[in-house]
C-alpha cells in the first residue's frame, strides 16, 4: 500500500469519505479504525477486483490507460492517447468533458489519485489488469525469470551492444527504432503470428517455450521471435507479447475503438398500449399455469427423486397436462417453488405437494397472485433455463434440483429489465442489442455464462408477462422500480386483466364451453367434473362418465351437479348431460367394497352373482360370506380398480359403513419451510455512512496522535432504562458527541468507558473507546446506562 496513496485519503474532505463509502460500502463492513485501514481495504485485491467489475468500457479504459502510460500522467497525455481510439464525429470537447466527469468519478470510487496534472493508478490496480486493454508484461516483468546469460544473449541478437539485465532489455524494446528492425527480420509466417497477438490476449502455448535459441540457428516462425525478444517464455509451454512490442503493432495506441458514450438500444417499435394488454393476458395466463399446476399436483403428485428434483417423465407429463413447452413447464415450476407454492413432502421417497401457503395464494386477486410470483422470478437465484442440460460432471440438471442456483442471475435479471426500461416505452430491443449494450457497460464481467442468462431472461419474461412483444410493460417496470414490495405493481396490472366469468355454455353434445377465462371456483368444479377437451380463446370441457364418477367419489351428488350447472350456464342442462348424471350417479355406490382385506357388499345379489361367474374376476380370489356379501384377498384399492375395469360403478367404505369420500385435491405438505431467497443490497442509510466516516476519523485521530487512554470517570456507574439508553446513544451518534456508558465485561464486572458512538446496527455499537484509545464494538444488552459526558466527575 502506497503511502501517498494513505495520504490523499486522509486529505479528502468528510464529504468525499462520504461519497466513496457511499458507493464502496464493502470498505465500511465492518468500520475501519483509522484512515490507513481504510486505504488498506480500498487497495485489496478483492476490493479493487469487485469496483472495476463495476465499471464502464469508456471508464475501464481510462483506468487501463493510466495503467499503461508512464506515471504520474497529467490530463493533456491522456486525453491524447484516448483520442487516438475515438471514432469519428466525437469532438475534442466532448471528450474533455467526458474524461474530466470519468476521472473524477474514478477519484471518488479511489481508483485513481493525486492531482490533476499527476494521475496515479490506486495501490492493487497494477495487479489486478495484469492484461490492460490486452496488452502484456512490460518486458521487465515478461523476462523475470530469463537468466543473465540467455538476456545478454537476447540484447545481443536485438542489436544491443552490452547488458545482461532485464531493465537493459526493456530500454532496448522501448525504442521503436529497434522494434521497428527486428519486426522487419522475422518471416511473414512470424509476422503474422505478432499480429494474432498484437490486440490481445498477448499470451499462447507452444511446446519447449524455454529452448536457447538464437537468431542465427532460429528456423521456425515461433523459434524467430523467441531468438529477437518479440516474444517471452513465461513457463514451459507459455509465451507472452511484451509490452513495448504490442504497443508497437498497435501503431502506439492502448484501443483499438472506444466511445464515450454507450450504443443505442435498437429495437422495434411498439405501442405501448398493446404491449400493456399483451403482457398482462400473458400475466393473467401464467398465473393460471401455476395454479393448475397445484391442482393437477394435488391429486396426482410426482415423486421426488433420490439426488433430488423431479424425473424427466414427469417433467414431460406436466407439460402435456398443461399444454406448454417443456422450458415454459419447467418455469412455471420453478416459480411456483420459489414462492413456496409447492414443496417435497419428504427428504426420502417423498411427492412434490402443494403447501399450506397455496391455499392462502389462490384465494387473492390474481394481480396480487402475479405480483408474488413476478418478485419471486426476479430475486430467485435459480435458473429455470438450464433444466435438461448437464453439469460440469455430467449428470442432468433436472427442474427442482438443487445445482440450479446460479449467484449471478438475480443481477443479471435486473440488469437486462433495466435496459429494456432504458430503451424507453414501447421500445423492443434485440438480443443483440441488450447483449451490445451489456458489454459497453460490463466489459470485465461478459462471457458465455452470462449472455445465457440474459436469453434466459428476456424469453421468461415474456412467459411471464412482465415483457408484452418484447417491450417492458407498465407493470414490468413498477415491478422493477420497487420491486414487488408495493401495491403500486397491483395496481397497474388490474386494470388490464380479463374480467373472470361465472358462466359457461352447455351443449347437447356433453360439452362446456367457457368463452373466456372462469373465476376459480367455477373452474376447479369443472377440472373435477369433466375433461379439457381443448383450449385457446375458448376452453372447451367434456362430461362423460369417468369425469361423473370423479366427481361422485369427491362427495358431489347428483342433485348437487344439476343445481350447479343449472347456476353456472346459460342456456338450459341439456336432457344427455342430465340423464349421464342422473345415471352414473343411480350406479355410484350400489356395490359397496371394504376390508377383509376387502370385500363386496351389495343388496342386489344377481349383481353379485354376475361377479362371481366373471372369469376376470378369478385373479381377485372372490368368496361368497352372503348372498350380499363377497370376501376378497386383494386390499381395497386394488378391488375398487379392478372392478371399475369390469365395467361396474363401486364406491368404497369404511369400517363403520360410510362412502369414503376421495378428496386428493387437497393434499397438502406439512411444514416446509420457504425456500432460500435472495436479498438484494441497495446499499448503507446516509446515517450509517456518516457515522462510519466520524469513526474513521476519530480513530486516525487517535492513531495519529497516539494519545493515551484517559483514565476511566469515577463514581458510580451509569444506569438507565433500556429505552433511554438506546435513544442517547441515537442522539450522541447523530451529534458526533462524547458519552459516558456503564458497560459489563466478559467476567460481568461493571466498568465506566467515555466512548464517542459512530454506529449501531444488529444489536451491537460501534465507537471510539478514550478508556481504551481504540475502536471497539460493545454488546448493547451488556450496556447498563448512559449519561453525559458533563456528568463525568
Amino acid at each position: 500500500m502506497s503511502t501517498e496513496f494513505t495520504e490523499w485519503l486522509r486529505d479528502r474532505s468528510d464529504e468525499q469519505l462520504r461519497a466513496l463509502v457511499t458507493v464502496r460500502p464493502e470498505l465500511i463492513t465492518p468500520v475501519p479504525a483509522h484512515v490507513e485501514g481504510l486505504a488498506g481495504r480500498a487497495s485489496s485485491p478483492s476490493a479493487v477486483g469487485r469496483v472495476l467489475d463495476r465499471l464502464d468500457r469508456f471508464t475501464l479504459s481510462v483506468v487501463e490507460t493510466l495503467v499503461v502510460l508512464p506515471s504520474p500522467a497529467d490530463q493533456r497525455a491522456l486525453r491524447e492517447q484516448m483520442a487516438r481510439a475515438l471514432p469519428e464525429g466525437v469532438t475534442a470537447t466532448a471528450l474533455r468533458a467526458a474524461l474530466k466527469e470519468t476521472v473524477e468519478r474514478l477519484r471518488t470510487l479511489a481508483l485513481v489519485y493525486g492531482p490533476q496534472n499527476a494521475l496515479l493508478p490506486a495501490p492493487g490496480v497494477r495487479e489486478i489488469l495484469e492484461t490492460p486493454a490486452g496488452l502484456g508484461p512490460p518486458a521487465v516483468e515478461a523476462f523475470r525469470h530469463h537468466p543473465a546469460e540467455r538476456l545478454a544473449e537476447l540484447i545481443r541478437d536485438a542489436g544491443g551492444e552490452s547488458g545482461d539485465t532485464r531493465q537493459a532489455l526493456a530500454e532496448l524494446l522501448g525504442d521503436r527504432e529497434v522494434v521497428a528492425r527486428l519486426v522487419e527480420g522475422v518471416s511473414p509466417q512470424a509476422r503474422s503470428a505478432l499480429n494474432e497477438l498484437a490486440w490481445g490476449p498477448p499470451s499462447g502455448r507452444v511446446p519447449n517455450a524455454r529452448r536457447q535459441v538464437r537468431v542465427a540457428n532460429a528456423h521456425s516462425p515461433i523459434e524467430e521471435l523467441l531468438s529477437r525478444a518479440l516474444l517471452a517464455a513465461t513457463g514451459d509451454e507459455s509465451v507472452t507479447l511484451p509490452r513495448e512490442v504490442g504497443l508497437f503493432l498497435r501503431d502506439g495506441r492502448i484501443h483499438r475503438d472506444l466511445s464515450p458514450v454507450p450504443p443505442p438500444l435498437n429495437g422495434a417499435g411498439r405501442d405501448q398500449a398493446l404491449v400493456d394488454r399483451t403482457a398482462a393476458g400473458q400475466a393473467f395466463t401464467f398465473v393460471r399455469a401455476v395454479e393448475e399446476l397445484c391442482e393437477r399436483w394435488s391429486a396426482d403428485p410426482p415423486g421426488v427423486l433420490r439426488g433430488g428434483g423431479l424425473a424427466v417423465r414427469d417433467l414431460k407429463r406436466t407439460s402435456g397436462l398443461l399444454d406448454l413447452p417443456e422450458w415454459a413447464t419447467g418455469l412455471v415450476i420453478e416459480v411456483a417453488h420459489t414462492v413456496g407454492l409447492i414443496a417435497a413432502s419428504g427428504s426420502v421417497d417423498g411427492d412434490w405437494l402443494p403447501t399450506p401457503l397455496y391455499d392462502a395464494w389462490r384465494i387473492k386477486s390474481t394481480e396480487d397472485r402475479w405480483v408474488a410470483l413476478a418478485s419471486g422470478w426476479l430475486s430467485t437465484d435459480r435458473v429455470p433455463g438450464v433444466i435438461g442440460e448437464r453439469d460440469e460432471r455430467d449428470r442432468l440438471l433436472n427442474a427442482l434440483h438443487p445445482d440450479l442456483r446460479r449467484s449471478s442471475a438475480p443481477e443479471v435479471r435486473a440488469t437486462t429489465l433495466g435496459l429494456l426500461a432504458a430503451a424507453g416505452p414501447g421500445v423492443a430491443p434485440g438480443l443483440e442489442s441488450v447483449l451490445g449494450r451489456l458489454t459497453w457497460e460490463q466489459p470485465r464481467r461478459r462471457g458465455g455464462r452470462r449472455d445465457q442468462l440474459v436469453e434466459f431472461t428476456l424469453r421468461e419474461a415474456e412467459q411471464i408477462g412482465v415483457t408484452g412483444l418484447g417491450a417492458l410493460a407498465g407493470h414490468g417496470r413498477a415491478l422493477l422500480s420497487c420491486g414487488g414490495r408495493s401495491g403500486a405493481v397491483a395496481l397497474a396490472l388490474a386494470p388490464l386483466l380479463p374480467e373472470p366469468l361465472d358462466h359457461v355454455l352447455l351443449q347437447a353434445d356433453l360439452t362446456a364451453v367457457a368463452p373466456g377465462p372462469l373465476t376459480g371456483d367455477l373452474r376447479r368444479w369443472l377440472a373435477l367434473a369433466a375433461d379439457v377437451e381443448s383450449t385457446g380463446g375458448a376452453t372447451v370441457y367434456r362430461f362423460c362418465e369417468q369425469s361423473i364418477r370423479r366427481a361422485l367419489d369427491a362427495g358431489q351428488g347428483a342433485d348437487e351437479m344439476l343445481s350447479m350447472l343449472e347456476r353456472h350456464s346459460t342456456t338450459p342442462v341439456p336432457q344427455p348431460l342430465s340423464y349421464l348424471v342422473t345415471d352414473v350417479a343411480r350406479r355410484h355406490g350400489r356395490m359397496r367394497v371394504g376390508t377383509a382385506s376387502a370385500y363386496i357388499r351389495c343388496d342386489d345379489s344377481s349383481l353379485l352373482d354376475e361377479v362371481m361367474a366373471d372369469r376376470r374376476a378369478v385373479p381377485l380370489r372372490l368368496r361368497r360370506l352372503a348372498p350380499t356379501v363377497i370376501a376378497s384377498k386383494t386390499s381395497r384399492g386394488t378391488l375398487v380398480d379392478s372392478l371399475r375395469a369390469m365395467g361396474y360403478a363401486p364406491a368404497a367404505e369404511s369400517l363403520d359403513g360410510d362412502v369414503i369420500i376421495a378428496q386428493l385435491d387437497v393434499r397438502r405438505t406439512e411444514g416446509q419451510p420457504l425456500p432460500r431467497q435472495v436479498v438484494t443490497f441497495t446499499g448503507p442509510e446516509a446515517e450509517v455512512v456518516a457515522a462510519a466516516v466520524r469513526a474513521v476519523r476519530a480513530g486516525d485521530a487517535a492513531h495519529l496522535a497516539r494519545r493515551a487512554p484517559v483514565d476511566a470517570p469515577t463514581g458510580q456507574v451509569p444506569r438507565s432504562p433500556a429505552t433511554a439508553t438506546i435513544n442517547a446513544l441515537r442522539e450522541a451518534i447523530r451529534q458526533g458527541s462524547q458519552v459516558w456508558i456503564g458497560y459489563l465485561d466478559s467476567q460481568g464486572n461493571a466498568t465506566s468507558r467515555i466512548l464517542e458512538p459512530a454506529r449501531m446496527e444488529g444489536g451491537y455499537l460501534t465507537a471510539y473507546d478514550e478508556t481504551r484509545a481504540a475502536v471497539h464494538r460493545f454488546a448493547l444488552h451488556r450496556i447498563t446506562g448512559i449519561t453525559g459526558i458533563s456528568d463525568v466527575e
